[in-house]
């Protein structure tokens, strides 16, 4: 938990890998996920690196695998997850894995191939014998006795008439439905009309031997004499793409035929079946292979690209590799590396190098604070060992959010949907599920856990549940004391619909509510007015107690990185300057609950007039002081906020230039001399480089301490300056950006007021009118609940969220954090084996 506060420590650490062992080194790396590989070879060419065979031998692997997985999909098979945690192939094991492969690819092509032919001949004998069982009629009968002669002339003559010698032929076959149309068509135009066409639509439809989806086809039978229109007709069907088969003139000979077909297709049928009982038996050994062939491969190949990062000795004997790795798992790493490379003979060596580069921020996270660092990794990965502001969001974060989305019953129903997805979160559908919507909310499952507990919280604060109050204690308010004690008659009453309760009055005013706001401020008229003094009042408290603390977090970093002219010369000064000028406004403000009473309303002072006049140095006579000396106080407030600006423009710049020439006047100084300071500065913590060098100083910018780092005095008054006017204009826009507290409060209880009138109170009124008050509140409560959570829920959630989203990024976070490191990543098998 200690480097939720600080990331952890990590070192740049150089391991000799013995060539025979490296293999086995890097895969045990990858599956502890410990250390995160430089590239010692950033300069080479990926076609250049010691591996590069090793790891195109990967990829074809890979493609193969890419055709076994898609001929599995073709199936309508799915492939199984890989079970347990499966290590790194030997290269052995690859030669294996390869030549299965490849047997198994090679068989599914062949079966595939038998298949599809036998698919086609299938479809063709079926093809025939659909148009040899159409009843088609090519030659009808010409024998009419009614209508005039030339209609009684047969079509075909007499075989002793002047044409004996022509001879009526046949073309038969199938077509597409949607080309019957146009072929027929082109036919009695190309032939002039010297054919007689029948076409029909198959009776059932029939697999087509590409798509497996069921077609249906037009037969057609052709009749025709003269070779030259015989080839015109084969040429228009070939154009179309028609199915041509041989039609036989007897109907004996076409009915054995058509006998011979479908004994032919029985037969096919079976063979068939045959071949996809085989193929159905080579996908079940794909199925049960390719899963964890698929992991051993990513994992080799992820090993080898690590390989290549490494450089080679001159020796060819041993692999150099970097890598970074956190302090405490350096214990684990020699272990690793150890029991990796002892069956070799030769043990693999780990060892601590100095750096002077910037190494990687690590912080460790559970299912629980994921989200939040997540919240803060949004913003930008903290630099090495800076103050992790995540902590302290598990908690400001779901209450920002809580006082801008305060209700008891909204809240409520976010914590029990938070609640569900957390006690099911263990459940392979709740993971496996592809939604991306439904990612995002399962990841911040936790996060909306707190966030709906903070908002019960801060609803009975507020008393609203569906903007309803609750009677939870007694009211302070006694309407019979005020009956008892005033002057109203029955008269007066009648004059006047509205009531007001004097609190100076004995018996009226009882107390404070015990807790949250009394309920009878639901009632009042001025209500809403009432809220909104003591929303902004409490926005303005909460805004300017969370700017100072995370100034104050900033003295842990300038303490952590040995930058104690910071404390004094940048840290003070800010503080100062916001709590002399808006933390004494918070002062008024507190001041005033405390000190004036109800008796003294009336004439209570502006808090309002008092801080303008105290940047005004003036004085309001209408405007009576809240305590003794407070002008005093006021004007010695602003000359300290004012006097703190040169000091936050000038001080550090001027302190790092002097730091600047005390070392340049160290270097001019006689060798005797400048050896005894010498020795005299390495033993003073001054100049000790600091362990953790890397702080958030522009004049530190990736080195190891001050003294080796030299100062531009034009970008160090320019950043300082930057910084200065960034932090004190900020903290008047900030402050009032901590009024979107009062704002999105306010404009959720209206909504939820609003929902209340437009939709319950009328479905009440309407039931108690007709008399079906429960057929009435069935359809009435149904649109309460889904407005309820489209509105009020998701729109007023999210938009409460990306407010105080913003407040932790922009308010709260540039007082101490940069946020401009990189995240460790270490080497894992991890995302190779999900």
């Amino acid at each position: 938990m200690g480097s939720l506060f600080r990331s952890e420590e990590v070192a740049l650490v150089q391991l000799f890998l013995p060539t025979a062992a490296a293999y086995t080194c890097v895969s045990q790396l990858g599956e502890l996920g410990l250390v995160e590989f430089r590239d010692l070879n950033a300069s080479v060419s990926a076609f250049q690196r010691h591996f590069v065979v090793d790891v195109r031998r990967c990829e074809e692997l890979e493609k193969t695998f890419t055709f076994l997985q898609e001929e599995v999909r073709r199936a309508g098979v799915a492939l199984p997850a890989a079970e347990g945690r499966l290590p790194a192939p030997s290269p052995p094991d690859l030669l294996r894995i390869q030549e299965e492969t490849e047997r198994l690819a090679q068989e599914l092509r062949d079966v595939r191939g038998n298949q599809q032919a036998l698919r086609a001949q299938l479809h063709q004998l079926q093809l025939h014998t659909a148009v040899l069982s159409q009843s088609h009629s090519p030659l009808p009968a010409a024998a009419h006795t009614d209508g005039p002669s030339w209609e009684k002339t047969p079509l075909l003559l007499s075989a002793a008439g002047p044409h004996q010698d022509l001879r009526v032929n046949f073309v038969a076959g199938a077509v597409a439905p949607h080309k019957a149309a146009a072929l027929e068509r082109l036919l009695w135009r190309a032939c002039r009309g010297f054919l007689i066409a029948s076409f029909q639509e198959t009776e059932q439809p029939l697999e087509d031997p590409v798509t497996g989806e069921p077609a249906t086809w037009m037969t057609f039978v052709i009749s025709y004499w003269g070779e030259q229109i015989g080839q015109k007709i084969r040429k228009i069907t070939d154009c179309f793409h028609c199915h041509v088969f041989p039609f036989l003139e007897q109907e004996e000979a076409r009915r054995g035929a058509l006998q011979q077909l479908r004994q032919r297709s029985q037969e096919l049928q079976e063979v068939l079946g045959e071949t996809e009982r085989f193929l159905s038996q080579v996908l079940g050994r794909v199925q049960r292979l390719l899963p964890p062939w698929q992991v051993q491969i990513h994992k080799m190949k992820a090993v080898y690209l690590m390989l290549n990062q490494c450089s080679v000795s001159t020796t060819h004997k041993c692999l150099i590799a970097e890598v970074w790795c956190a302090t405490r798992d350096l214990p684990a790493l020699q272990q690793a590396l150890h029991q990796s490379s002892s069956e070799e003979g030769v043990s693999a060596v780990a060892h601590r190098i100095p750096c002077r580069e910037l190494p990687p921020t690590l912080i460790r996270t559970n299912r629980f604070t994921t989200s939040f660092q997540g919240i803060v990794d949004a913003y930008g990965v903290g630099r090495y060992q800076e103050v992790n502001p995540a902590p302290y969001t598990i908690i400001t974060f779901p209450f920002l959010f809580a006082v801008m989305f305060g209700d008891v019953g909204h809240g409520l129903l976010m914590f029990l949907f938070a609640l569900a997805m957390v006690l099911a979160e263990d459940r392979p559908a709740m993971k496996a599920t592809q939604n991306e919507i439904w990612q995002t909310f399962f990841g911040g499952r936790y996060l909306l856990l707190l966030m709906g507990l903070f908002s019960i919280y801060t609803g009975f604060i507020y008393n609203e549940c569906f903007s309803r109050a609750t009677t939870i204690f007694p009211s302070g308010w006694s309407v019979a004391a005020m009956v008892n004690q005033s002057e109203w008659s029955d008269q007066f009453l009648s004059q006047n619909p509205l009531l007001t309760l004097n609190p100076n009055i004995t018996g009226v005013f009882l107390g404070p509510y015990p807790f949250g706001i009394d309920p009878i401020w639901s009632l009042a008229t001025n209500h809403l007015s009432f809220l909104n003094s003591f929303k902004m009042k409490m926005s303005v408290i909460l805004g300017v107690t969370h700017m100072a603390f995370g100034v104050f977090l900033g003295i842990f970093n300038h303490v952590h990185f040995g930058q104690a002219h910071r404390l004094l010369l940048e840290t003070l000064p800010e503080l100062i300057f916001l709590l002399g000028l808006f933390g004494y406004l918070v002062f008024l403000v507190i001041y005033k609950w405390l000190r004036v009473s109800a008796a003294e309303a009336a004439s209570a002072p502006s808090i309002l007039i008092h801080f303008i006049n105290m940047f005004l140095f003036a004085r309001s006579p209408t405007n009576r002081l809240l305590f003794s000396g407070q002008e005093a106080v006021q004007y010695v407030l602003v000359v300290l906020a004012l006097a703190t600006v040169p000091v936050l423009l000038l001080g550090t710049p001027l302190y790092l230039l002097h730091q600047q020439r005390r070392r340049r006047r160290s270097r001019r100084k006689p060798a005797g001399q400048q050896g005894e300071d010498k020795a005299g500065l390495l033993d003073s913590p001054e100049a000790a480089p600091s362990e953790s060098g890397w702080g958030s100083d522009e004049e530190q910018a990736g080195g190891p301490g001050e003294e080796e780092t030299e100062c531009v005095p034009s970008e160090v008054f320019m950043h300082q300056a930057i910084h200065t006017i960034e932090f004190c204009l900020g903290c008047i826009s900030n402050t009032a950006s901590y009024l979107r507290l009062w704002a999105l409060s306010l404009a959720h209880a209206q909504l939820s007021e609003v929902l209340w009138a437009m939709v319950m109170r009328v479905g009440l009124s309407m039931g108690q009118k007709v008399g079906v008050a429960a057929v009435v509140l069935v359809p009435v409560f149904a649109a309460f609940a889904v407005l309820t959570v489209a509105i009020l829920l998701v729109m007023e959630g999210l938009s409460a969220f990306l407010h105080a989203l913003r407040l932790h990024w922009v308010e709260f976070q540039n007082k101490f954090y940069a946020g401009t490191g990189y995240k460790l990543s270490p080497f894992s098998f991890t995302v190779e084996d999900e």
